[in-house]
């Protein structure tokens, strides 16, 4: 089944089912030895998910090399060691209103060290909202920051529901959007959100993203490709039809546009930096260097008296 305006997933399916996925690479990144990231709640929500073949590898009890995908924890360990150091750095510069945008199985909030007088927002589907506070509670865990959810589809008017929630437009802020720039959004809804994030930035906002440029191969055929060898080993999983058919549009160029100083990197950037070989991975455009990364400055502002809806 395609992608539609108003479609619906939980996390053992379609989009919520690589939310899932990522947190289980997490959880196998931070296993490592002198592991690059250390994310404690992965697991936990990972079980809680209840997907079998990622709770076999979140536990530990099977590894992704077993299955033919060695990769994965690397790749998104470097993934989720590049995000983890744009708060810190943000936060540095003096912004205290932090946004993670579809921010799923993210714990960001519980685990990285924040100043006092920080908030930060979350904006999911209510239900994954629920089911992460819940989850998280249940093993003692607690946010490490002022921590206000925002239950809420990001194809409805979430820019109100933020406000609502205490967001000043008027305060720079941090935005973090991590895996929605890389097919899951229709091109127009894509910019739409970075027009909306723009409008709610006040100068001096950054801004930190993965994407999928328009030279890259689809997201969604890597996954399924991907699945279907895990298919072939007995562990199916429901990743259904990810990406939308819409024409793809380049986030580099729209937030360049809307006043935006950006600063880009590849994955081989990433693993570069981070210290991490290539192993398995290939760089190229068609397999694991499809996605692109970003950082972005907001360095100037015309539409202060729009108020987005």
């Amino acid at each position: 089944m395609k992608r539609t305006d108003n479609d619906t997933w939980d996390l053992a399916s379609s989009v919520g089912a690589t939310a899932t996925m990522v947190a289980t690479a997490r959880a196998a990144a931070s296993r490592q030895p002198d592991p690059i990231i250390n994310d404690p709640y992965a697991e936990p929500l990972v079980l809680a998910a209840g997907v079998e073949l990622f709770t076999l590898l979140a536990k530990g009890d099977l590894d992704f090399a077993d299955i033919g995908s060695g990769w994965i924890p690397d790749y998104f360990g470097v993934r989720g060691w590049f995000f983890d150091g744009f708060f810190p750095s943000a936060l540095s510069a003096g912004i205290r209103q932090a946004v993670i945008v579809g921010s799923g199985l993210d714990s960001r909030a519980y685990r990285l060290h924040w100043p006092a007088d920080a908030i930060a927002y979350e904006i999911d589907q209510p239900q994954v909202i629920e089911f992460k506070k819940r989850t998280l509670a249940g093993v003692g865990a607690a946010p490490a920051v002022q921590l206000r959810t925002v239950g809420v589809d990001l194809r409805h008017d979430w820019p109100t529901a933020l406000r609502e929630a205490g967001f000043d437009a008027k305060q720079p802020t941090a935005w973090l959007v991590e895996g929605l720039m890389i097919g899951y959004l229709p091109g127009d809804a894509q910019n739409r959100m970075l027009d909306l994030i723009t409008q709610l930035s006040a100068p001096g906002s950054r801004l930190s993203a993965d994407h999928l440029p328009l030279t890259s191969k689809s997201i969604g055929s890597l996954i399924s490709e991907t699945a279907e060898s895990w298919r072939q080993q007995g562990y199916d999983v429901d990743f259904g039809n990810l990406t939308y058919s819409h024409k793809r549009n380049d986030a580099e160029a729209h937030l360049r546009a809307l006043g935006w100083r950006i600063t880009a990197y590849r994955l081989d950037d990433l693993l570069g930096a981070a210290g991490v070989p290539v192993g398995e991975m290939d760089t190229g455009p068609d397999h694991q260097g499809a996605i692109h990364y970003l950082t972005a400055t907001r360095i100037d502002r015309n539409d202060e008296s729009e108020d987005p809806q």
